[in-house]
Parts: C-alpha cells; structure tokens; sequence
C-alpha cells in the first residue's frame, strides 16, 4: 500500500504544476541554504584524524614574566626552544616533535625556472609517523640525520614535479637558503581540514599544504630565521643563541600516546617537569601547565568561529521561513481534493488511509525538492569555494552530508504537512457529497 500511495504521490506532482513547482523550488531553496552552510561547519569542525585524535597532545607551559602577569592570562600558544628540547629529550609518549616554520629562496637547476621562494615546516622525524603523511617516494630522514641536522629535504608532490618534472627527485639536490638539500622523499596529496597540525604562525587552519619538511635541527644550526609567530615579552640579547637561550615562544611541540589513557601520566610529568624549572629560576607565574588533544586544541584556538555556527542557524531560521510557506501551498494543494476526499470516505477509506496518503504525496514532494535542493546546493558551495583556495578546502560535500540533504528535505515536507493532512482528514463525506 505504502508503494501505490508514493506512486500516487509521485503522479499529483502533475497536478496544479504551477503550485507543485512552487513548493519544491520553495522547499529546494530552504534546504541548499541550510545544506550548504552545514557542510562548510561540518568539514570546519570536523576531526581531522578520528582514529587517533586522542592521543596526539599538545602540551603548554606558560613561562611569560610574572611582571604584569594576570592569573588566567596566558604568555601564547607556543614554546620556547629550551622547553622543546626538553620535551624531546623527555622520552615521554611514543613518539614527540618540535615543529617551526621555514622560508627561503629556491634555486632550481633546471635553466627555465627563475628563482623562487617556498614555504615549510622544519619538524623531528616522528612527525611524519604521527600524522601519518604519506609518501610516494622516498619516505622520512634517517635518525641519524635528525640528530645531526643533516642537509636533507622532503618536498611535496607539486614542488617536486615543478623542479624534476617526471624524474624520481629522491637523490636530487635542491639549493635551499644558500645550501644543497638532499632529497630523500616526496609526500603525496596530505591536506588534512582543518591544519591541525599547525593552525599557529603559518597560513592558517585552512591554508595551503607545506612545500617542503627539513629536520628540525637542520634549521637551528643554519640559524634559519622563524616563518610565523614569535612572542618575546622578555628582554634577550643579541644574536640567534640567545634567541635559543631566551623565553622568546615560537616552536610549536606535539606527544603521541601509546593510548589515551596515559594522559594522566604525561600531565604528571609536564607538572613535575615545570617544578623542576621553577627550582632553576623559570616558569614563574606558576600557572597550570595544559594538555589538548586534537579537537580540544581546535576548539581551544577557535577554528569554527562563532560567525560560522551564527551563519548555520540564520540559514536554518530562512529553512524554517520556507517550510511556513511550504505549509500554505500544501494547504491549498490539499483544500481543493475536499470532493476526492469525501468519497474515498464514502468508499470506506480510514482516516488514518487517508492522512498516511497525504503524508506520503507530502514526503514525494519532499524528495523532488531534495533533488533540486542537492543540485543548488552543489553550486552554491562551488560559487563559494571559487572565492579563494582557503574556502575551497571546507566546501566538499561528502556521503554523509548527501544523506542528510534528502533526510532534512523529506522530514521538512512531512513535516511542512502534517497540520495540511490533518485537515484534509477532517472532512465531513456527508457535507461533500451532498455538494456534488
């Protein structure tokens, strides 16, 4: 019964086309409105690695100056050089990284290509393992070359085809700042939304991938300057060591847990760590020291914006404001099958076959404005992501969010119809056919 009510429901969209295409282009609109901007808040505040989101921390300490200092307040969201060491040093987690940025000229080889600045991370070797980046040559310095802050050099997929074109570049040299770089991988398409491994100092939560990876000590021994943030509250002297011997924050630090139940454990740590400091003359604003993991340090930094979640619920409001509108049509739709009605309810029909009927056609018009809605969606989330490459990332519809527009545009018809089906159920045969 329920197939023959829906391919009834499917042969009224011919009747009155006017008022039926009204509705679901009405129905269509209300749905690509609240579709389009979900999935952009969908994919912002999404998270980025599921399977293990809870055991990537970001610890801090806050060794601002107690002069000035306001309990709560807190110095930034980085580190010091001199905690970062320390922290690699530690032993604590499975695996841990000091991550900062780089920049600097490249001087291809190839004749045809001019001078050109790239932009990077200069991190320890876990951190290709711990956010999974995946190579398709070469792979991740050695150890060795980690500690030594040898000259090598991974690039990325598009740098590297834009210095060797087809070659294998695992081999090949890059002259970088001055120096030649050995290559030893290339990564291939890694463009986790949002950037959680670093929303600070770099091009944002949504920016661009990094270019190239070189150790992170490699950096410090060449006395690369930092690409991003930098806080110095405190007075140092002259000259890139004391840059390093200074509170200057500037490196952004990463554990990996072997489970997400040794967090206790690491906070005990970072809290005897800092104590031990405090005894060394450091750290003394004697404030919390923090752990985030991975969805924690997004909400901490404010990647969904409260403009995003204000943009979703407007646009859920205009959806709410075409259901009223759908409800009206509906009714007129549904006023004028009174005479149909009445002698169905003559025949025997229930007002329950009756109302299930309705509800039905209700949900067939639902569907046809799902569709309309999809396809509108669809454009208006490609007219956006045209605006810039950065917006780009957050305007892909994924399986889930199809399966939300046609369950959001069918429940809203039904729903648009209940109080319209109701009515049509309150006729009286008697009345109707006595009209007749």
């Amino acid at each position: 019964m329920i197939q023959y009510y829906f391919l009834l429901g499917v042969r009224s969209l011919r009747r009155n086309p006017v008022l039926t295409a009204l509705m679901v282009l009405i129905l269509a609109v209300g749905v690509a409105a609240s579709v389009s901007t979900l999935t952009i808040l969908h994919v912002m505040s999404g998270d980025p690695i599921p399977h293990k989101s809870e055991r990537l921390i970001v610890p801090l300490v806050d060794n601002g100056p107690l002069k000035g200092y306001t309990p709560g307040e807190r110095e930034g969201d980085e580190m010091s050089y001199r905690d970062a060491v320390n922290l690699l040093a530690s032993g604590q987690g499975d695996r841990r990284t000091a991550v900062r940025g780089v920049d600097g000229t490249i001087e291809p080889a190839r004749k045809d290509l001019p001078v050109f600045t790239a932009e990077g991370l200069s991190p320890t070797r876990d951190f290709f393992a711990m956010f999974e980046v995946p190579f398709v040559q070469g792979g991740p310095w050695s150890e060795a070359d980690d500690k030594s802050g040898a000259d090598v050099m991974v690039l990325s997929g598009k740098l590297a085809e834009r210095l060797f074109g087809n070659a294998n570049p695992v081999g090949q040299r890059v002259r970088f700042r001055g120096f030649d770089y050995a290559v030893v991988g290339v990564y291939g398409n890694w463009k986790p939304v949002p950037r959680y491994h670093r929303i600070i100092g770099g091009p944002g939560a949504f920016g661009d991938e990094d270019e190239l990876y070189i150790p992170f000590h490699n950096a410090i021994r060449h006395e690369m300057g930092q690409n991003g943030n930098m806080n110095c509250s405190s007075d140092r002297g002259p000259g890139y060591q004391a840059l390093l011997d200074s509170e200057c924050i500037w490196i952004q630090f990463w554990f990996e847990l072997h489970s997400a139940s040794d967090r206790p454990q690491l906070q005990a740590w970072l809290d005897a760590y800092a104590a031990e400091q405090r005894k060394l003359g450091r750290l003394q604003r004697n404030a919390p020291n923090k752990l985030f993991n991975v969805m924690e340090w997004l909400e901490e930094q404010k990647v969904v914006g409260k403009d995003s979640r204000l943009s979703a619920m407007l646009a859920f409001g205009f959806l709410l404001l075409c259901l009223v509108n759908t409800v009206g049509l509906l009714l007129a739709k549904f006023s004028v099958r009174a005479p149909e009605v009445g002698v169905r309810r003559a025949l025997g029909a229930s007002r329950k076959e009756i109302f299930t009927q309705f509800l039905i056609e209700s949900a067939v018009v639902g569907l046809a404005g799902g569709i309309l809605g999809l396809l509108l969606a669809l454009g208006a989330l490609a007219l956006i992501g045209s605006i810039s490459e950065q917006i780009a990332v957050t305007t892909h519809m994924d399986w889930m969010m199809l399966l939300v527009t046609f369950v959001m545009s069918v429940s809203a018809a039904m729903l648009a119809g209940l109080l319209p089906t109701w009515r049509a159920c309150q006729v009286t045969p008697a009345l109707q056919l006595k009209s007749q």
